[in-house]
């Protein structure tokens, strides 16, 4: 029997709000840097990459590049797509 195997996306599976936060949370709690712009990338590729752009100023290609596995974008650009998300970035201590 040959089985084919197709590429998953993530981004395929963040339709509501709520699992864009479980998502996002799950990124945060690696702290790693690179996962976490990654599955920004993801998490704005399922809302729609062109509305992203035109809300932060930014083009896509430029998203897109950013937010790549390899990408690095800056403090800037992370700020402006998360709050084109509605996604927020909270701070608190330590226990």
């Amino acid at each position: 029997m040959d089985e084919k195997l197709t590429t998953y996306d993530p981004a395929e599976d963040l339709g509501s709000d709520e699992a864009v936060a479980v998502f996002m949370e799950e990124a945060f709690k690696t702290q790693d840097a690179s996962y976490i712009a990654h599955a920004l990338g993801v998490v704005a590729r399922a809302k729609g990459m062109t509305q992203i752009a035109r809300e932060t100023g930014l083009s896509r290609e430029q998203l897109y590049r950013s937010f790549s596995e390899t990408g690095n974008p800056t403090l800037k650009t992370t700020l402006a797509v998360m709050k084109a998300l509605g996604i927020t970035l909270t701070a608190t201590a330590d226990a």
